[in-house]
């Protein structure tokens, strides 16, 4: 007997040890197929749901046309359905790029208190739906400008929070902190969300990071969603080098903990235009007090902190008959008991005109930007707010109070000429109507090679924007815009150009950019941002 083959025994073993390898992969093979079937089931439900309610609501609204509170109830149904439908194909094109390699990470600056602020303004609504006692809460920040993706962060964030929500039966308990910790030249941003909802097993634990899984079926429990979001978000996670912890029990709730290791920029602070000038912070909150005087108190500045309306009003009496007038009052998250913002305001405003007034605040400003204007509020400060937010965004108050500006919702832009390429004939009608209200004079063009046709035809400087969208018939997007970037014309290079698609992944973006857009915007079209872009563009 050859000595070099195996003996029996051996041999038996071997095939046991395949034989066990190929039973495992058979198994695993076999749970992954009931979970795709059970996806399949979950998302035909899922998807459903919204999609009655948008088609069963357009009914309604139909039928009754005449009734304008029927009308705009349904419609308001409809946006929520929209919106949730919209969530739901996102997180399945997101996997579908993770799982083809095609997903990056792009590395740009951003503000910690802007991402922030988007990440609460966009949960807080259903925590308040549901009843919940939502708390945030910050400390340690040394850095709020970071390098990363902060659509990919504000994705992680916001789907980790959206579960706690969904997960804690109403009336229950959700805590959000974030802090920074140094690590060579990192900073290690360090997010944490604990709610007290019905928690996970340990089984379940062990899954909560595969494709198509979530606690319980939509159907049983009243969840709805792809259970692909926690998957996205491991992946996100680990291509951005850091790590996310879950701690949970039946019952007991929900720990999560997520630590990010991010570039950051050294603070510039400017605090030379608050030089001299006296500020009135209005604000009844103890904790945020606390923050005004450790932030304004550093720099050396002059400022007195009120914890209502009619202190306000008896502070400002009392300094325009000692002479010494304040140059700005800020109005806080509260203004006591009792008191509104807007009616303190718009009082300020009218007393005091040259009185530069700053809403510092939680809520979502394009909501309530129209109103904060007409009541002679003239910038905004977004919570979360840090020592380089606050500082630079009160100088930037006061020096626009100087020239005079007054931002409004919607810019007016009388005599000015946009180019809207767009090939869908229902798309190119809901964008007209949107930039009839700016004013505008809008041209349209059916594809890339009527858009390029019409500018290369026309006077210097006849259009002062384009709005371009990309998959079009003829010629696309992208090749317009390098041949009316590479035109012999004075304006080619200068004209803005933003892309206004449906192709809304970081690849797209970065495509758009590459092409020589100046910016991007993405389809279903937020009216908000796009007029943002409008405004930043003039």
């Amino acid at each position: 007997m050859n000595e070099a083959k195996l003996s029996l025994t051996e041999q038996n073993e071997l095939l046991l040890r395949e034989n066990e390898a190929l039973r495992r992969q058979l198994v695993e093979a076999q749970n992954a197929n009931m979970a795709k079937e059970a996806f399949l089931s979950n998302m035909s439900h899922d998807i459903r749901t919204p999609m009655n309610a948008i088609v069963g609501m357009t009914a309604l609204a139909k039928k009754h046309i005449d009734e304008k509170g029927r009308v705009c109830d349904a419609l308001d149904k409809i946006e929520i359905a929209s919106s949730h439908l919209l969530s739901l194909i996102n997180d399945v094109l997101d996997m579908s790029r993770i799982n083809s390699g095609r997903m990056s990470i792009t590395e740009e600056l951003f503000s910690l208190g802007d991402l922030l602020h988007e990440t609460l303004t966009l949960v807080r609504p259903q925590a308040e739906q549901r009843r919940h006692s939502f708390h945030f809460d910050a400390e340690n920040i040394f850095a709020e400008s970071l390098y990363g993706d902060a659509l990919r962060l504000r994705q992680i964030y916001v789907n980790i929070i959206s579960n706690a929500l969904k997960y804690t039966p109403d009336g229950g308990k959700i805590d959000v902190s974030v802090s920074q910790e140094e690590a060579d030249d990192r900073c290690v941003l360090l997010f944490r969300c604990r709610d007290n909802g019905i928690g996970m097993s340990e089984d379940f634990l062990k899954r909560i990071f595969d494709p198509f899984e979530r606690v319980t079926t939509s159907t049983l429990s009243g969840v709805e969603g792809t259970g692909l979001g926690m998957s996205i978000v491991k992946k996100l996670i680990d291509s951005m080098g850091g790590t996310i912890t879950i701690e949970s029990a039946p019952g007991k709730g929900t720990s999560v903990t997520v630590r990010l290791p991010l570039r950051y920029e050294a603070e510039k602070i400017d605090a030379a235009p608050l030089a001299g000038k006296r500020l009135l912070i209005v604000e009844a909150d103890e904790g945020m007090q606390q923050l005004y005087r450790s932030y304004l108190g550093e720099f050396g500045l002059s400022f007195t902190i009120v914890s209502s309306s009619s202190e306000a009003v008896a502070a400002i009496t009392e300094a325009d008959f000692r002479g010494e007038d304040f140059s700005c009052a800020v109005l806080g998250r509260s203004v006591g008991q009792g008191g509104d913002v807007f009616e303190l305001a718009s009082y300020l405003h009218k007393a005091e005109g040259a009185l530069t007034l700053v809403l510092i605040s939680d809520l979502n400003w394009t909501e309530v930007e129209y109103h904060a204007n007409r009541s002679g509020i003239s910038a905004f400060i977004p919570i979360p707010f840090f020592r380089k937010s606050l500082i630079n965004g009160l100088s930037r108050s006061l020096e626009s109070a100087d020239e005079g500006e007054r931002v409004s919702a919607i810019p007016d832009l009388s005599g000015r000429r946009i180019l809207l390429a767009e090939d869908n004939d229902i798309n190119r009608e809901i964008a007209c109507e949107i930039l009839a209200a700016t004013n505008a004079a809008v041209d349209t063009a059916a594809n890339g090679a009527e858009a390029l046709e019409r500018f290369l035809s026309s006077d210097l400087g006849t259009y002062d924007l384009i709005l371009m969208d990309i998959q079009m018939p003829v010629m696309d997007g992208y090749t317009a815009v390098r041949q009316i970037r590479a035109a012999d014309r004075a304006d080619a290079r200068s004209i803005p150009i933003y892309a206004m698609t449906a192709n809304a992944f970081a690849e797209d973006i970065a495509r758009a950019r590459a092409c020589g857009m100046n910016g991007h915007i993405a389809k279903p079209i937020d009216v908000t941002l796009l007029m943002q872009t409008l405004r930043q563009a003039f």
